[in-house]
């Protein structure tokens, strides 16, 4: 049974740091592409980064890009978004999910506010 559970999110002021993580089971994180997206409140949902599955090329949106890092790791069967420098327009549900986008977890809450 395909499960993932993200964790990690947070209030946090501006210009600060979180990571979030999305435990999985039931497959392998590094056997599927995998990625991290966002809706923001009264939005639509926002891809924002991906990892490939094999080799792990990543890809980012760009208003995330030098700030965003997805990784992963494979004893843990985990993926992890590590978010630096942190903005108001980043307050979003973040959610991991796997291609083809079929299963996804609960979300987690990230705020930035002062």
């Amino acid at each position: 049974q395909v499960q993932l559970v993200e964790s990690g999110g947070g209030l946090v002021q501006p210009g600060g740091s979180l990571r979030l993580s999305c435990a999985a089971s039931g497959f392998t994180v590094s056997s599927i592409p995998m990625s991290w997206v966002r809706q923001a409140p009264g939005k639509g949902l926002e891809w924002i980064s991906e990892i490939k599955n094999g080799g792990g090329s990543t890809y980012y949106t760009d208003s995330v890009k030098g700030r965003f890092t997805i990784s992963r790791d494979n004893a843990k069967n985990t993926l992890y978004l590590q978010m630096n420098n942190l903005k108001p327009e980043d307050t979003a549900v973040y959610y991991c999910t796997k291609d083809p986008w079929d299963y996804w977890g609960q979300g987690t809450q990230v705020t930035v506010s002062s």
